[in-house]
């Protein structure tokens, strides 16, 4: 159980995910605050800590970016 996800496919579902669910912190990025720590964050939790934060930090910037 202790194997980390790397897919991006899986991992860009899972980030779309937590954005989706986090309106507040989509407003607060617009607002020009950092929020990239606390996606992170809640990406880890909904992935188990199995998610490889690297990644996850890439797609979240990625996202963020289209916004």
């Amino acid at each position: 159980g202790l194997t980390q996800i790397s897919d991006t496919g899986e991992l860009e579902g899972l980030v779309a995910n937590v954005i989706a669910e986090h309106p507040q912190a989509v407003a607060d990025f617009k607002a020009g605050k950092n929020v990239t720590g606390f996606l992170v964050g809640q990406c880890m939790k909904a992935s188990k800590g199995q998610g490889n934060p690297q990644i996850i930090n890439k797609l979240i910037a990625s996202e963020l970016a289209k916004l």
